[in-house]
């Protein structure tokens, strides 16, 4: 059965410059991919791309396995609020979500109601009244009240507050548990971190990296700040063990040593040694993006002669 998102050698070219080049992504029924890089990184131009709002240059996308350029139906399956808002500032609230059922054919009336009252929508008010949170509200109504089968957001989170941030993960959450699948594209990393079950780094329009969100923290050196009873050894007995890529001092009774791998040799090693405390905090998905984008050597120089 195909996946509900497939690309395959998705290249996209500006004229000289190539905004996405050679993109391989996949997205599996059930799953939340969170789509991460910073602006410019080619994720918005990889979404158009994805659903039939502009063509690729190269390559292939398939939803379900048929082109979304060709085929709508197939992109009625899918819920999709933009990154950049353009909404009719001369209806109201109420009459936008209408007229968005009416186009869709498939809105739950009810479940539209209920996520308007979760997410605080104010139906009756006109909309170019609106401030940004209050306009993205109203898009994620509206890319959710139809139940698609595929959940399509973009920057989902911005202009919201903290309340309707909490309260619109915890309904990306039922919707993910209900078998929706999910493509996150958002540079809040804590939000992705939070739902997603796979990451893809996007950098300069190209994978960098992707997989498990465990996977791609597990991939990165553990940090661990040991404590000693009284004066630390030197530095360099641990920096001599293999898997040991940073050995610093902080303080006079502290040795902070960054690992790779499993850390048995080091644990050994502590284990000579009185030691008042150990602590080696798991890194997080921000300490992972970062790492891919230290480099400062261009993907493939954007590839722009190819």
């Amino acid at each position: 059965m195909p996946g509900a998102i497939e690309c395959r050698g998705l290249t996209k070219r500006f004229g000289q410059l190539t905004a996405v080049h050679e993109l391989d992504l996949s997205l599996d029924a059930g799953t939340v991919l969170g789509f991460v890089g910073p602006n410019g990184a080619g994720k918005s131009t990889t979404i158009r791309m994805m659903l039939g709002l502009c063509a690729p240059t190269a390559g292939s996308v398939r939803l379900w396995g048929a082109d979304p350029l060709r085929d709508h139906q197939v992109r009625a399956r899918v819920g999709y609020c933009p990154g950049e808002l353009r909404l009719d500032e001369r209806l109201t609230v109420a009459a936008t979500l209408t007229s968005w059922g009416k186009l869709r054919h498939s809105t739950d009336t009810g479940f539209r109601d209920e996520l308007v009252e979760r997410l605080g929508v104010e139906p009756g008010r006109q909309v170019r009244g609106l401030s940004t949170g209050n306009r993205r509200k109203v898009a994620l109504v509206g890319a959710l009240m139809s139940r698609p089968d595929l959940l399509v957001l973009d920057e989902p989170t911005n202009g919201l507050d903290p309340l309707v941030q909490e309260e619109f993960m915890a309904i990306l959450g039922e919707a993910a548990s209900a078998g929706t699948s999910v493509l996150l594209s958002s540079h809040v990393l804590s939000e992705v971190e939070r739902v997603a079950n796979e990451v893809a780094v996007i950098r300069e329009g190209a994978i960098v990296a992707s997989g498990p969100t465990s996977q791609l923290r597990g991939n990165l050196p553990q940090v661990f700040r040991a404590v000693f009873a009284g004066q630390a050894p030197p530095a360099v007995e641990f920096s001599a063990l293999p898997g040991a890529l940073q050995v610093d001092a902080p303080s006079p009774r502290e040795l902070k040593i960054s690992w790779s791998g499993a850390p048995r040799p080091l644990l050994a090693k502590l284990g000579g040694y009185d030691i008042e405390s150990l602590t080696a905090p798991e890194p997080d998905l921000e300490t992972a993006f970062l790492s891919y984008y230290r480099n400062d050597e261009p993907a493939a120089a954007r590839r722009a002669e190819s």
